[in-house]
């Protein structure tokens, strides 16, 4: 689906302003406006429709810090920067939330993960949706004895068209879910979303919540509400928060770091199916591992960065292993860069996640088998539990309130879009009450 149109006014007296409509804030929006609160959605981004193209990508696909210090172990962050936030460019993929981790917290994430679940399109794709790439990449783990099996999705199988690549993009067809569902829903129940407004600071009078200053169309403005939600990611709130007074630079982060361990396999006519069909997680060591097969033009890109212009054209051919690892949180958040380096420790673990990669893709056959350059699309930490926020997710005054990755209390290597959702739930049903 894509988000309803954005209205050119603020709604009069919203009760509650959302800064941000990616899984956590459009989750919290749906669950404040469906119990009668007035709510008004701040998005940086576009509402335009998905189209599944690259141009477009190009421009949703945001990579805060340009111009910082490039260190030779620094990741590449990636940012979701349009209406449903990275849930419309990520790979649909849905890892439950640590429960455990958050209920020594006092935050009880379990009856939100059973609704969800029973709402949403979750599940393994079926067999015709799985393409060749991940089919053989599966078989050759499965021959070496790994715990490799079907992954859940978030994708409509009824909706998915076989040998499609668009979910990377942005889903067209409204076969991946994403997070503009839930706008959509919160805008059927009396929300107002703003597109193209970007929140600059958050309004405090008296250390309680006032509203939100935010620039839109050139003119900066103000809209006013006793209650505020900061859901602009693990870069966007603590910068929020630091640009309001409300916390100092933060001095915490993870990234998950990701590379991709690539092979050529003869014979194979691949390169165009949904990422991340199967793979397998070592949860002791904070390593996963997942088919990942890209679109053409990110194959590309992945393969000159990493210097093998001799693979550029063998993207049909091409298997790729996915190798994610939790890493050590660190590095910090400025207002104009990011700084996010690897520990020797984090090396370690892609070491010995690329170790079972090239040993999947010898069991594939493949040859000429190299690895990218690690990047990262789900920064968090910044603004943990604990640190930045206490267990009621409250930020620096009476009102303000975080609901996104920067909250999440430590890296653990998985997609956070599920859990945010549970976290948009848990909160929005607090604050209602």
């Amino acid at each position: 689906m894509s988000a309803p149109a954005s209205t050119s006014t603020t709604a009069p007296s919203p009760d509650a302003i959302v800064v941000g409509s990616g899984p956590g804030g459009a989750s919290v929006a749906r669950e404040l406006a469906a119990r009668g609160l007035r709510v008004l959605i701040l998005e940086q981004g576009s509402a335009a429709p998905l189209k599944g193209t690259l141009a477009q990508m190009a421009r949703i696909a945001a990579v805060p810090g340009k111009g910082a210090f490039i260190h030779r172990d620094a990741s590449l962050l990636v940012q979701g920067i349009n209406a449903g936030g990275s849930s419309s460019i990520n790979f649909a993929t849905a890892a439950d939330p640590p429960l455990a981790r958050f209920a020594t917290l006092g935050i009880d994430l379990g009856p939100a993960l059973h609704a969800l679940r029973a709402e949403l399109p979750i599940g393994p794709l079926p067999d015709s949706l799985v393409g060749p790439a991940a089919s053989r990449i599966m078989q050759g783990a499965l021959a070496l004895g790994m715990d490799w099996r079907k992954l859940d999705k978030m994708i409509r199988p009824q909706l998915c068209r076989p040998g499609c690549w668009r979910c990377v993009y942005g889903c067209p067809f409204g076969a991946k879910w994403s997070a503009r569902d839930f706008i959509e829903q919160a805008c059927a129940h009396g929300a107002t979303l703003l597109d193209q407004a970007r929140a600059t600071r958050v309004l405090v009078q008296d250390g309680k919540a006032a509203g939100v200053e935010y620039m839109r169309g050139g003119k900066l403005e103000q809209a006013l509400a006793p209650l505020v939600i900061l859901a602009g990611g693990g870069v966007g709130s603590p910068r929020l928060l630091h640009a309001s007074g409300l916390r100092a630079q933060s001095s915490s982060l993870f990234s998950d770091p990701v590379v991709a361990v690539m092979g050529t396999v003869d014979g194979l006519d691949g390169g165009a199916e949904v990422p991340m069909a199967a793979g397998m997680r070592l949860d002791e060591a904070g390593i996963s591992l997942a088919d990942m097969t890209l679109p053409k033009p990110m194959y590309q890109a992945f393969t000159a960065q990493a210097g093998r212009f001799d693979r550029l054209f063998a993207h049909r051919r091409t298997l790729s292993i996915m190798v994610k690892i939790a890493d050590q949180a660190g590095g910090a958040v400025g207002p104009r860069w990011v700084d996010k380096t690897l520990h020797q420790r984090d090396r370690d673990k892609l070491a010995r996640g690329e170790a079972l990669a090239r040993a999947i893709l010898a069991g594939c056959g493949a040859t000429h088998v190299f690895k990218s350059h690690h990047f990262a699309a789900h920064p968090g930490g910044s603004v943990r539990i604990g640190d930045g926020v206490d267990a009621t997710l409250q930020a620096g005054a009476a009102g303000v309130y975080v609901c996104d990755a920067s909250v999440i209390p430590g890296p653990w290597g998985l997609p956070p879009t599920l859990t945010l959702l549970c976290l948009g739930k848990w909160l929005g049903q607090r604050l209602a009450r």
